[in-house]
């Protein structure tokens, strides 16, 4: 959030973060990571009750039932690994709401895999179409488009879901099939990953199509035929044992294959495949807060 806050500002979004930690415990962490939007103390978990989002799943591990598998494995999921405490009593399911002037909710993001994970705030202003700064950008040339790779976020940590991003430019008269293609036997253009050490690789999003009209075969078929954009979601892995391998990494490297057969109006072209890659810088989690969930 702090390293988005200019271009948040800059959408008209101001930022607040709420947590049950105390005035103490904000106010250290503020002066060590250099946050300057507020951050404000919900001590008795009142406001994130009226939010609807007290996380009540500490109060099961602490219960008669905390032998039970399946509280246990609540627990681990959206409490800690390390088993719930007392001190864990009254904590939120993070999350982001997005509020307008008149204080309606109008977007809200949350995960379900983990306590650990976190939208970037630049992954949310994508998903919500605001203007971003995709950073990291480069270009490949091919016979039939232009390829820009990009990613939301430079540095990650274990748990940030960030968006790697290509931006495809056809070349004139070229178009390509997007989904649906497949059913009528053509190849939909795809993005395939190719390493999933660090990271969980989510489906790829692709954007709206038009249907190109094929009059020799009268075949209508979904293509691509303006600029678009996949999009392609990625959730940096926050288990113990990925945390303690990236505390071995500077720097991950995510690579992958864009696959995809051009055609214009009147023949198809041998299926191409691009290779891509994105760098991201790893940045060391709070160790002063690692064994409990962030806010």
């Amino acid at each position: 959030m702090q390293n988005q806050l200019p271009e948040l500002e800059a959408q008209g979004l101001g930022v607040v973060a709420i947590s049950f930690d105390s005035q103490d415990v904000l106010a250290d962490f503020a002066e060590r990571k250099g946050i300057t939007f507020p951050l404000l103390s919900d001590k008795d978990s009142s406001a994130i009750a009226a939010f609807g989002i007290l996380n009540t799943v500490a109060v099961d591990g602490l219960g008669p039932n905390a032998d039970n598998p399946s509280v246990a494995a609540d627990v681990e999921r959206y409490v800690s690994v390390f088993g719930a405490t007392e001190m864990l009593v009254g904590a939120p399911f993070p999350g982001t709401f997005i509020v307008d002037r008149e204080g309606r909710v109008t977007s809200r993001f949350f995960e379900e895999e983990s306590y650990r994970e976190r939208n970037t705030a630049a992954n949310i202003m994508l998903r919500l179409s605001m203007e971003t700064n995709p950073v990291s950008s480069t270009r490949s040339e091919t016979p039939h488009m232009t390829v820009t790779a990009s990613q939301t976020n430079a540095e990650v940590s274990a748990g940030s879901r960030i968006s790697l991003i290509l931006d495809i430019e056809l070349h004139p008269d070229i178009h390509v099939y997007a989904p649906g293609a497949d059913e009528l036997g053509y190849r939909v253009i795809a993005l395939r990953m190719s390493d999933e050490r660090f990271v969980r690789i989510e489906p790829t999003a692709h954007p709206a199509s038009e249907i190109y009209h094929f009059e020799p075969l009268d075949e209508r078929v979904p293509v691509y035929q303006q600029p678009f954009r996949l999009i392609q979601n990625v959730v940096v892995k926050a288990s113990p044992e990925a945390i303690e391998a990236l505390s071995n990494v500077d720097v991950i490297t995510l690579g992958g294959q864009l696959d995809y057969q051009a055609c214009d109006d009147s023949v198809c072209f041998s299926p191409v495949s691009v290779p891509v890659s994105w760098t991201l810088t790893v940045a060391s989690l709070d160790r002063q807060r690692a064994n409990q969930p962030a806010r």
